[in-house]
């Protein structure tokens, strides 16, 4: 086997090793307490190479509103969808592109970017 080979095998195992990392392993999620009052609460996510905050904590009853800021010009992250709330949103159309979340009941919603290869969730206490 020549050196060229195994370098070959090198790079090859490096990247089955990243990519599998990328797909299997757990990454760091962050989450963020919505702000507010009694009346309405709000947050911010950041759209850039995914969801910043991916979790976000709602109060359970308080009228709330998700504010997607738009930074990355990928494809996939172009649109957000919430399955359970039937939303769609293709967040290209402005800077900041604003989704009512329902917090009449406790639990977890969770939205995808367009391809569903990025995740956050909405956790509502």
């Amino acid at each position: 086997m020549g050196m060229s080979q195994v370098i070959s095998i090198l790079v090859a195992a490096v990247l089955v090793g990243v990519i599998a990392w990328w797909f299997l392993g757990k990454h760091e999620e962050t989450a963020e307490a919505a702000t507010g009052n009694s009346q309405e609460q709000s947050a911010t996510v950041v759209v850039k190479g995914g969801y910043s905050p991916s979790t976000i904590v709602l109060k359970k009853g308080i009228p709330a509103k998700l504010n997607f800021d738009m930074k990355d010009s990928t494809a996939c992250l172009s649109h957000v969808v919430f399955d359970k709330l039937g939303v769609n949103e293709d967040l290209t159309k402005q800077p900041v592109t604003t989704v009512d979340i329902p917090t009449d009941k406790a639990g977890e919603i969770d939205f995808a970017c367009g391809m569903n290869m990025f995740y956050g969730k909405v956790v509502v206490k």
